[in-house]
């Protein structure tokens, strides 16, 4: 399994000073020295030369130039739900509703409370505001000099420098927190970490509204005039927006459907391709892309094949690999950047790369996805433990008998015989029913219903039908659990036996096989070095942990969830579910760590 937290860095020589060698030309793919013992959430960036990174559910790690690393934690009973900056601050949103701030002064009062024109990086600093006018926040995010909030579940508020009408709040100057006025409710908001403009979509997905900043054409509402309040994008109704970004001096968005649109300032190497208008960029017509990131005037471009793209200012000075870029950049946008060799490595892995931008900086990571979905789809590419075969001769193909039957409410037979018997269903069909069977994935739905409908199903699954739901319910279903892990029950009574006479007592605990294969590193690794055929429904947990605790764990694996009552020892449990993710290889540490936080809060432990 790859390294969850391999972080690659390319761009001028500012950067050096967390290159994993030294004296290195990190204007070549460069391995950083960050240490890997944890999986990276998120990094962000600020307008100098430093960065934040996200770790651990409270916990952020903050490196800058010629200084130590900083560690800053959030007070125990807070959980990170994302982090944004916008020059030289950074805002920290928590699962509570919560706003924090890092930042280096506030002039432009992005960040609503009196004192932060003395802020520094030294702490983390709480945005009271929002509690005190009893606003929850949902999002934030960040752009130069101005900071937007949607709170309440629907409600806007903008903050900081209204020039150029970034704020969409009409012509008015003020710098204190105000509510932007829309006739329909707003569902998401977008930005650019050096924009002076920002865009949002309300309940309407298609309905994109955009204001600031517009000199360049970069709103994509077809005029040069900046628009001191929303106005709606015309061009792109009809399309669901997946995300927006915006940079100095242009607009890139993508489509549900991964099309990358752009508008704003020519110049550049096709920046913003000229247009008032988001335009489609020719050479992504036939890509689909996933993520997108600008950086003032330069935006990298991330495809469901994993393919990178980069075009802009700077492309041939830094920020990019520059042996990419020699023969390019001046004859087409955007550019095919080649990935590092270690994510080639292990792209069949299907690990999210994730792509933070700098200034003269982009790193690359991988981020796991920390989902049971995600955990399932590799356990069906492996085909690893699959008790039985669905298909016709010739092209059955193994799967796990009780992951099937839940999702159906049928039995192998059932399917086996409605779609199999006198049936025109191929091969490419049957995979692609697994695909949701497995990990919820539904495509080429013509087909994906003919199937539905052949085993009476409803189609598409309704929000009963879906993969947690049924794996949770699947933890109660112990006739069909067909593994055991065993564990060492001390007997007090005959602590003073002999060793060699000594009885040995062990205690049960039934699981699928597969879920435990899923879930856990440490359980694949032992099936992996077990002969399956001497050990084929036991296993012996050597953990030295106390059952309850193993318990507590092993439902997890099927819930996602951390569960205690009262009439057990809380302190005790979480002291020994603390390791966990470590010692059984877990990979979804952050969610995992998340519900110890809310347990410690449940039970007001330290």
């Amino acid at each position: 399994m790859s390294n969850p937290s391999s972080l690659y860095i390319t761009g001028k020589n500012h950067y050096n000073f967390i290159a994993k060698e030294k004296n290195c030309n990190v204007r070549s793919w460069t391995e950083s020295n960050i240490k890997k013992t944890q999986t990276i959430k998120k990094i962000v960036c600020g307008i100098r030369f430093h960065f934040l990174v996200w770790k651990k559910p409270n916990k952020l790690e903050f490196y800058e130039k010629d200084k130590k690393k900083r560690k800053y934690q959030l007070p125990k009973n807070e959980t990170i739900k994302d982090i944004v900056s916008g020059c030289d601050t950074y805002l920290i949103l928590t699962e509570s509703g919560k706003v924090w701030s890092l930042a280096d002064g506030n002039r432009f009062k992005e960040i609503p409370f009196f004192d932060a024109d003395q802020s520094t990086f030294e702490k983390i600093r709480p945005v009271t505001f929002f509690e005190e006018k009893k606003l929850f926040v949902n999002s934030v995010v960040k752009g130069a000099h101005s900071g937007y909030y949607l709170c309440n579940g629907d409600q806007l508020y903008a903050s900081g420098s209204n020039d150029e009408g970034r704020l969409g709040i009409g012509q008015r100057g003020e710098e204190e927190v105000m509510p932007v006025y829309v006739q329909d409710k707003v569902t998401k908001i977008f930005a650019g970490f050096s924009a002076m403009n920002f865009f949002f979509i309300t309940s309407q997905p298609d309905l994109l509204y955009a204001c600031g900043k517009n000199r360049d054409g970069q709103l994509g509402v077809g005029s040069y005039i900046d628009q001191y309040t929303p106005t709606v994008v015309e061009n792109i109704k009809g399309s669901e927006i997946l995300t927006v970004s915006a940079g100095g001096d242009h607009s890139v968005l993508i489509t549900k459907k991964g099309q990358t649109f752009s508008c704003g300032r020519k110049e550049y190497n096709g920046l913003g391709v000229g247009k008032t208008i988001f335009t489609l960029i020719p050479r992504l017509k036939e890509k689909k892309a996933v993520q997108l990131a600008t950086i003032g005037d330069q935006t990298w471009v991330l495809t469901d094949q994993n393919e990178l793209y980069v075009w802009g200012l700077y492309v041939s000075y830094y920020n990019v690999p520059t042996n990419e870029c020699k023969n390019n950049w001046k004859n087409q946008f955007p550019i095919k950047i080649r990935l590092p060799g270690f994510f080639t490595n292990y792209l069949e892995s299907k690990d999210q790369i994730r792509i933070a931008c700098g200034e003269q900086v982009t790193f690359l990571y991988l981020d796991f996805k920390n989902t049971l979905s995600e955990d399932l789809r590799i356990l069906y590419e492996s085909q690893k433990f699959c008790d039985c075969e669905i298909g016709t001769l010739g092209n059955q193909i193994p799967v796990h008998k009780a992951l099937v039957e839940l999702r159906t409410k049928l039995t192998i037979d059932q399917i086996q015989n409605k779609l199999f018997v006198e049936k025109s269903i191929n091969k490419e069909q049957t995979l692609s029913f697994l695909k949701w069977i497995y990990y919820d994935e539904i495509s080429e739905i013509e087909k994906l219903e003919q199937i539905f409908n052949l085993l009476e199903l409803t189609f598409p699954p309704s929000v009963e039908n879906t993969l947690e739901k049924d794996i949770a319910q699947l933890y109660k279903d112990d006739d069909s659990k067909d593994f055991k892990i065993l564990v060492n029950i001390e007997d007090e009574e005959e602590d003073n036996e002999d060793e060699e006479n000594k009885k040995v007592n062990y205690e049960e605990i039934p699981v699928h096989k597969f879920i435990l294969f899923a879930r856990s590193g440490l359980f694949r690794a032992m099936f992996d070095y077990v002969n399956e055929k001497e050990n084929t429904n036991k296993i012996q947990d050597y953990t030295r942990k106390s059952i309850k605790s193993l318990k507590i764990l092993i439902k997890y694996l099927y819930t996602n969830s951390i569960e205690m009552t009262a009439d057990e020892d809380p302190e005790l449990i979480v002291d020994e579910l603390s390791d966990a993710v470590e010692y059984y290889q877990l990979n979804d540490q952050c969610n995992f760590e998340s519900q110890l936080l809310k347990i410690k809060k449940q039970f007001d432990l330290n």
